[in-house]
């Protein structure tokens, strides 16, 4: 349900957004690329669900599937390409230090629209090939540093040229687990354990998203098949406008086959095994690699004080959404 805060207004016309949002995807790629050695590559908008590429996120969405009469098959819309990338640094032969990043362009047809979630899904999905060793709660951490370095380096050239922007965030980042936010809010959901760590926090990376914690319960859902569970995390920031957490990236150090092997199990989906993707990351065909996604619509929001995500992209809404834009003056793109 969308809700627009009290006496907001935008810091920036329409014309002035564009320009900005144009501004933060130059800048913020230029900075990403520098400090994770990527190079941009194309990425696809469709695949063949046959191959076991497609990104089955909390395994229950449904992605978007039509017929191909020229091939003969179905294709599906990407929902990430988090295994699609893993496939591509093979087959490019990137070796261990250098990866790539693309943008990614998605439909998640059962998205519940808010302020922060629609339909279209724009991201840069960055991927790297990484040695076995650096499979370490450490060398994540460092790349989560470096991410966020690119994020707030963005964000100081913005106000250079947009100075009536007020935004602040936090360099440093604080690292927690989802077993120690369970331990410390008990009683709460885990979003509102996000909400209440970050508020204190503001630059938070929440670690070990996927496996059941001691309640039973995971933090939130992971396909198995990508991230191993126990090297991975989102990235928030506090977001003033809001006044509430903002997530901007899920990240981590991907499965290894013996991971994969332990992760299909437990989250049921051992069916998974004997398609293409599946078979060859079991066979050790595939390199050892950290990759994630960093919402390009959600940086946005964030370094231009937006209420809304219907301000820096272009969607279809409901008819609440736009009500509740409409009296508060909102303009949706």
């Amino acid at each position: 349900m969308t809700e627009i805060p009290a006496g907001y207004s935008s810091e920036l016309d329409t014309y002035d957004t564009q320009r900005a949002i144009e501004r933060i995807k130059h800048i913020f790629l230029a900075k990403l690329c520098a400090a994770l050695r990527l190079v941009r590559v194309t990425a696809p908008l469709v695949v063949d669900p046959a191959t076991g590429v497609n990104d089955n996120l909390n395994g229950v969405e449904r992605p978007v599937r039509f017929d191909v009469p020229a091939i003969g098959k179905d294709a599906e819309v990407v929902q990430s390409l988090a295994k699609w990338k893993r496939v591509a640094l093979k087959r490019y032969d990137f070796k261990v230090g250098k990866g790539i990043v693309c943008d990614m362009n998605a439909i998640r047809r059962d998205e519940e629209l808010d302020n922060l979630h629609s339909i279209y899904v724009d991201q840069w999905d960055w991927e790297k090939v990484i040695d076995v060793d650096q499979r370490t709660p450490e060398y994540l951490e460092s790349v989560v540093r470096r991410i966020v370095t690119a994020i707030c380096g963005t964000l100081d050239e913005l106000k250079w040229a947009y100075p009536q922007l007020d935004v602040e965030l936090e360099r440093d980042v604080t690292f927690v687990g989802a077993q120690e936010l369970e331990d410390l809010y008990p009683d709460l959901t885990p979003e509102e354990r996000e909400q209440r760590f970050v508020r204190e926090h503001h630059t938070t990376f929440v670690r070990g998203i996927g496996g059941k914690l001691r309640s039973g319960k995971p933090h939130d859902g992971r396909a198995p098949d990508y991230d191993d569970w126990d090297l991975n995390g989102d990235l928030l920031f506090w977001d003033e406008t809001l006044g509430r957490a903002l997530e901007v990236s899920s990240m981590g150090i991907r499965v290894s086959p013996e991971s994969l092997d332990r992760q299909l199990t437990l989250a049921g989906c051992d069916d998974r095994r004997e398609l293409p993707f599946h078979k060859a990351l079991l066979a050790g065909e595939l390199p050892y690699t950290i990759g994630g996604g960093i919402g390009q619509s959600r940086l946005c929001m964030l370094l231009l004080a937006k209420a809304h995500v219907g301000e820096v992209q272009a969607s279809i809404w409901d008819n609440q959404t736009v009500a509740a834009c409409e009296a508060a003056g909102v303009m949706l793109l």
